[in-house]
């Protein structure tokens, strides 16, 4: 990757913010149906000091996970790469878009063995809490969480403003 494409990576970082209402009572195909609409995957990088939305992570496709085997035990990737994929879904209320559910899920990543760990029973739970409004981040350490907090506050002011008293008060200054 050329360093015009790597620059334009960084910019084009966008979440997905309030789609269509999945809730309007139509009745037709989906009914029922669990909208991912308004999430967004934020990679945290603690060795690199990013945190940056990719939307492959949706798929298991994000930049970081592609082209590695994973295994199931941590064990087996002793020199992973520590990394975060935070899923964080957006509500709309009374003041505006808010970040409603935030929940981190470790990614280790050995590039020298093209080997990673993830647990994907946690990667689904921590999506479908961060559905449901739940701030599930007292397992990531603190760097980590300051990044992720930076992130919020640099994206949007407001949305990070209008968010709850929990959220704020589970990432650190």
């Amino acid at each position: 990757m050329n360093s015009d494409q790597s620059s334009n990576k960084k910019k084009s970082n966008a979440f997905t913010i309030i789609k269509d209402d999945s809730t309007d009572g139509h009745g037709g195909y989906g009914a029922g149906t669990v909208s991912l609409e308004n999430m967004s995957p934020v990679i945290v990088d603690p060795d690199e000091n990013t945190a940056y939305v990719d939307m492959g992570a949706m798929h298991a496709r994000s930049d970081i996970e592609r082209r590695v085997k994973y295994l199931p035990n941590k064990d087996e990737v002793p020199n992973g790469k520590l990394y975060w994929i935070v899923w964080v879904n957006v509500e709309r209320g009374e003041n505006g878009p808010y970040y409603a559910g935030v929940a981190g899920s470790e990614l280790r990543v050995d590039r020298s063995i093209k080997r990673a760990y993830k647990s994907m029973a946690e990667h689904v739970t921590h999506m479908e809490k961060s559905l449901k409004g739940k701030i599930i981040v007292e397992h990531m350490d603190d760097h980590s969480k300051k990044l992720l907090k930076d992130f919020l506050v640099d994206f949007n002011l407001d949305m990070w403003n209008n968010s709850t008293d929990e959220l704020k008060n589970a990432l650190p200054e």
